[in-house]
């Protein structure tokens, strides 16, 4: 089983940035895949950011592609991934879940609005 526990969601205007961060159980490195998905209110779950294969290949949805970067910590815990979003549109409002392995965090609400 793997617990992931999302942080860093807020209000943010339009064309701003915000990070947000996922924290694992295990050692990211260890994972099949982990990464980032998004529900918008009334609509389906998506795909946002992806990393699998031990980090060596990465995905993003072509709505994120040059304004999203997935990364995964560094240090000797190597257990978390995060999601550094920029020049943010109002498109991007959701609640945005933290996916490892078949398991899924609680959720964290992003709101772009000016």
């Amino acid at each position: 089983q793997v617990h992931l526990v999302e942080s860093g969601g807020g209000l943010v205007q339009p064309g701003g940035s915000l990070t947000l961060s996922c924290t694992a159980s295990k050692r990211i490195s260890s994972m099949r895949a982990v990464g980032w998905y998004r529900q918008a209110a009334g609509q389906q779950r998506e795909l946002v950011a992806i990393i699998s294969h031990g980090g060596t290949n990465t995905v993003y949805a072509d709505s994120v592609k040059g304004r999203f970067i997935i990364s995964s910590s560094r240090d000797n815990t190597e257990n978390t991934v995060y999601l550094q979003m920029n020049s943010l549109k109002s498109e991007d409002t959701a609640v945005y879940y933290c996916y490892g392995d078949a398991y899924w965090g609680q959720g964290t609400q992003v709101t772009v609005s000016s």
